[in-house]
């Protein structure tokens, strides 16, 4: 039996188009996003991170055994001044709230939507298919899909359309073209996990792909280790390589899914903007959900 086929973006809108599927995020999205500006309570959806010191020896802080960020602070002068001269950040750690550009997943040597990924990126940077794309904020209309109102999902659980089908019930409200959704699995990064976390199917991603999805932010993506071998990980292959559908991973959705429940709807606008970083495959963000 054939295997369905994969839903794809490529070519939608054009050879050299570098927003995917943020082009659904219209006029008329933006005004619905901010017809849910009602109270102006925000909610950040950013993980906090506090950074390491870049020094070592007996008398170094203590840090996490890979922290995403490090820096090399200075303390002096008169009066005392304090200065990172250093800052590395890991835009892709697992424990930092960040963006995605396309040109993180190649697939069949390609990012998208299309472009070689020789001619996409060099040793000097990335030149096409980065983070220049985000440079203008992202606005639209936010849906939480909490498909942990009644506990935590189940260890190794593949999420699937249904799941999303019922969130989306639970939530009251129809996900429509150019709206992002957040999805809350009741897990998230932690230094000690020992059970496989759940993680996205085909099937999901072909469920946002059918609802016009612009944006995904979540506190779950792909399983690791992968639940299906034959496609590994589902939303950076398909979501983001042949869809071009931005990803927001490693999202905190807790405060979101509190304030969504004591003000009873679970829409908002969402206001994503990254520092104006070009040429790179992923950002470090801080959303805002406001109600």
């Amino acid at each position: 039996m054939t295997a369905p086929a994969l839903p794809d973006n490529r070519g939608r809108w054009g050879a050299d188009d570098e927003l995917g599927t943020l082009n659904l995020i219209d006029d008329a999205a933006r005004a619905r996003a901010a017809e849910q500006v009602q109270v102006g309570k925000s909610v950040s959806l950013a993980l906090p991170v506090e950074p390491a010191s870049m020094l070592g020896g007996p008398f170094a802080p203590p840090s996490p055994p890979s922290p995403p960020v490090q820096q090399a602070l200075l303390y002096t002068g008169t009066p005392p001044m304090g200065m990172s001269e250093v800052l590395i950040v890991t835009p892709h750690h697992p424990a930092l709230t960040h963006l995605d550009a396309f040109a993180h997943m190649p697939v069949d040597g390609t990012v998208y939507p299309g472009r070689p990924v020789t001619d996409a990126v060099r040793a000097g940077g990335v030149l096409f298919s980065s983070t220049t794309a985000f440079a203008e904020g992202i606005v639209t209309r936010g849906i939480l899909l909490d498909l942990a109102s009644n506990g935590p999902l189940p260890a190794a659980h593949p999420i699937t359309s249904a799941d999303l089908n019922t969130a989306e019930e639970h939530a009251g409200v129809k996900v429509l073209p150019g709206d992002a959704v957040v999805v809350r699995s009741g897990w998230g990064f932690s230094w000690d996990a020992q059970a496989q976390a759940p993680g996205m199917t085909v099937d999901a991603v072909s469920w946002m792909h059918d609802r016009g999805v612009s944006l995904y932010a979540g506190d779950v993506s792909d399983s690791f280790p992968p639940s299906d071998p034959q496609m590994p990980m589902p939303m950076h292959m398909v979501g983001l390589a042949r869809l071009g559908m931005p990803l927001i991973d490693s999202v905190a959705t807790d405060d979101l899914a509190t304030t969504c429940d004591e003000l009873g709807r679970h829409a908002f606008l969402l206001s994503v903007a990254p520092p104006r970083l070009h040429g790179l495959t992923g950002v470090p963000v801080n959303p805002q959900a406001i109600f």
